[in-house]
């Protein structure tokens, strides 16, 4: 079995949830007392949610490279950041190490061809619905992403910053969340891509008309797989 790399804290939150089910899939997998060999760098993420904000998408860069180092000093084998967001610094950590880099729009883009949709709503922050990192990446593979509009963008990304990160949910939030979705399905999606690793700590299968595809499970489940082969 092969060493996974986490670059978590994105927040951690969601890593939480990566550890978790990592552990649980490989138990699935091997039974026992099987557990995935997991390595998890937990950054902080006040100041990497200001580098956000601020645009020094530079700095970040270099963070999450130095991250990816210290990981692959530490004997990881494959490498995987627990957030969407933070996959717009994807290239830099493929350029600072030879350990593989698991992107997570690549399974949940698997999983959408596999199901046969073409066209699907993205919800994520706004620098995964809005830059073109992600939905281009959709777009490559023959799928369509529709986004919210202007104001419910703002929705969805507060939401998760001021709440979702925080740990903080709330049946307000998810009744917008719920609005939302279903406007995205009346714009045609045949699907709900939760481009988000802690949207689902807020909505599940029973707040959408269609599927939701969602990120970090289909994001454990590759690596796992990957580490097991």
């Amino acid at each position: 079995m092969k060493t996974i790399g986490l670059i978590g804290g994105l927040s951690w939150e969601s890593s939480a949830q990566y550890y978790r089910l990592l552990n649980e899939v490989v138990r699935a997998r091997l039974g026992g007392l099987h557990s995935a060999r997991v390595l998890l760098l937990s950054l902080d993420f006040a100041p990497i949610a200001e580098l956000q904000a601020s645009g020094d998408w530079d700095v970040l860069d270099r963070q999450m490279a130095d991250a990816a180092r210290s990981l692959t000093a530490g004997g990881a084998e494959l490498l995987l950041i627990c957030a969407n967001t933070m996959h717009l610094c994807a290239e830099a950590v493929e350029a600072a190490t030879p350990v593989p880099l698991l992107h997570i729009a690549d399974p949940a883009i698997a999983a959408v061809q596999a199901a046969g949709f073409s066209r699907v709503g993205l919800l994520g922050t706004a620098f995964t619905m809005e830059k073109p990192f992600y939905t281009a990446r959709m777009a490559a593979a023959g799928i369509e992403a529709l986004i919210p509009g202007d104001a419910d963008r703002a929705i969805v990304h507060g939401i998760i910053y001021d709440e979702l990160v925080q740990g903080v949910v709330s049946d307000a939030s998810r009744a917008e969340y719920r609005r939302i979705i279903a406007a995205l399905i009346a714009d045609g999606a045949e699907a709900i891509v939760l481009g988000c690793t802690e949207i689902m700590l807020l909505v599940g299968e029973a707040d959408s008309a269609v599927p939701l595809f969602d990120t970090l499970a289909l994001h454990v489940d590759a690596a796992v797989e990957a580490a097991l082969t």
